[in-house]
C-alpha cells in the first residue's frame, strides 16, 4: 500500500496515520508536551510555532477552546492572545487522544507562566469551549455567583 501525505500542508499525522504511516514522516511527530516559541497569532485560538526539533514554523490550535471568527468579532481575542503569548517562549500540553484537529492542525493547550491561556480566554470571555452553545449554555462555573454565600 502507497501512502501519500503532504507534509508541507500538512506536517501532523492523524492517530490512526500515525500508527500505521508514521515511519514515512520526514520529521518528528508530536506526541509529548514540548516547549516551543510563539511567532506569530492568527486568531483568538490558532497561532504559529516554532521549536527546537523542527526546522520549519508549525501552526496550533488550541484545544477545546473556540474563539470567534476575525469576521464575528474576534479581533478582541486575537489581540489579547497575541499581547499574552506572541514572542514568548510557552510550554504546550498534549493531549494524546487528540493531537490533530480536522483541518490538520496540531491541537494543544498553551501554558505561560504556569497558567492554561485557553482558561484565560475562557474565563476573560473572549472564548468558550469548544462544542458549547454561545446562545446560552454557561460553563457551571459561570452560573454560581460566590458573593451569594456569603
Amino acid at each position: 500500500m502507497v501512502f501519500e501525505h503532504d507534509y508541507v500542508k500538512f506536517p501532523e499525522l492523524t492517530n490512526n496515520q500515525l500508527a500505521q504511516f508514521g515511519w514515512s514522516s520526514p520529521h518528528k511527530q508530536i506526541e509529548e508536551d514540548f516547549r516551543a516559541d510563539v511567532v506569530k497569532v492568527h486568531d483568538g485560538d490558532t497561532c504559529t510555532l516554532r521549536a527546537a526539533f523542527r526546522d520549519f514554523d508549525f501552526p496550533l490550535r488550541l484545544l477545546d477552546i473556540n474563539a470567534p471568527e476575525l469576521n464575528e468579532g474576534g479581533e478582541k481575542a486575537r489581540d489579547w492572545l497575541k499581547d499574552r503569548v506572541e514572542g514568548s517562549n510557552v510550554l504546550i500540553k498534549m493531549d494524546k487522544k487528540q493531537r490533530v484537529g480536522k483541518y490538520g492542525r496540531l491541537l494543544g493547550k498553551i501554558f505561560k507562566d504556569g497558567m492554561d491561556v485557553g482558561f484565560e480566554l475562557l474565563t476573560l470571555g473572549l472564548a468558550q469551549r469548544f462544542g458549547e452553545d454561545p446562545l446560552g449554555i454557561k460553563p457551571a462555573w459561570k452560573i454560581y455567583d460566590v458573593n451569594k454565600w456569603y
